[in-house]
């Protein structure tokens, strides 16, 4: 399989620097660092590690879905001006996840907004050969107003944007927790994955019958979780990473499974992320080298 194994930076590895970081991550054998922004210097600083851009987050996401017309427009602009000028570096993929300014919105709502700005932006990515992925965090509780995330709304939205310059960051964590089977999602919409977050979900069975699928009353009792479930690192939960990987090989997907370290028993120190960072890749290399 030609796929490269990267990770998004977390906080205590962050701080180390960018230079120091892909120094890092070449040295444990990843290929790819997803980044929050892009420039000459971010570039220059992987390069000289031998590292690859595996994604680039957008900015303005939660503007793009505003319901104040010049804030939208002035979001498509900034995030079309980035698309070039992430091009130019040579990246093709932008990861956003589309949670809306207005967090109480209901999710039909945004989907309008979202069919009224997205075509525009999909039209700027095929011109400059980005391709958009994004993620399916169901976005915080009370309201779970992101878009984009179910079944459901892919096959909309794919309805309406047929590109596929328009696409999936494919995490089977978020998928797991939602009772989403992640197996079959894959082979419904694999064809329009365009980046993939290496991250699992454990379910812990005695607090779903406590909680339901409700996040706890009074708070859950683990980072990274709301309740019943709780953000692990690959390996570690429910997602059978063998299969993932069997599928992604038939659709002929090249992209890169990003480590998205979330699990509460590898955080809080720089020697902690480390461990959680070589623990996730050991595992997804079985599986993808």
């Amino acid at each position: 399989m030609n796929v490269q194994i990267g990770m998004r930076i977390p906080p205590k590895i962050n701080a180390e620097g960018l230079e120091q970081t892909a120094a890092w991550a070449a040295e444990i054998g990843l290929d790819v660092l997803d980044v929050h922004r892009l420039n000459p210097e971010v570039k220059q600083a992987c390069d000289a590690a031998g590292i690859g851009i595996g994604s680039v987050d957008a900015v303005q996401t939660a503007a793009l879905l505003s319901k104040d017309d010049a804030r939208r427009e002035a979001a498509a602009e900034a995030v079309k001006q980035q698309m070039t000028d992430m091009a130019a570096l040579g990246a093709k993929v932008m990861f956003m996840c589309l949670v809306p300014e207005d967090r109480t919105a209901p999710r039909q709502e945004s989907f309008a907004i979202w069919k009224d700005t997205f075509p525009e932006l999909v039209r700027h990515a095929e011109a400059q050969g980005v391709y958009i992925a994004i993620e399916g965090w169901p976005g915080p509780a009370p309201h779970y107003p992101t878009i984009g995330c179910t079944p459901e709304m892919w096959r909309a939205m794919f309805e309406a944007i047929p590109s596929k310059h328009f696409g999936l960051n494919y995490d089977p964590s978020h998928l797991v927790r939602l009772g989403i089977d992640y197996l079959r999602a894959l082979t419904e919409f694999g064809e329009r994955v365009n980046h993939c977050h290496g991250k699992d979900t454990e379910i812990l069975n005695d607090d779903l019958y406590e909680f339901g699928v409700l996040p706890a009353t009074f708070g859950a009792k683990y980072g990274f979780s709301e309740g019943s479930w709780r953000y692990t690192i690959p390996g570690h939960g429910a997602v059978e990473w063998s299969k993932v990987a069997v599928r992604l090989d038939r659709l002929g997907y090249q992209g890169a499974v990003c480590i998205e370290l979330e699990d509460h028993r590898f955080w809080g120190t720089l020697e902690k992320e480390r461990e959680g960072i070589m623990k996730a890749a050991q595992h997804l290399q079985l599986y993808f080298k």
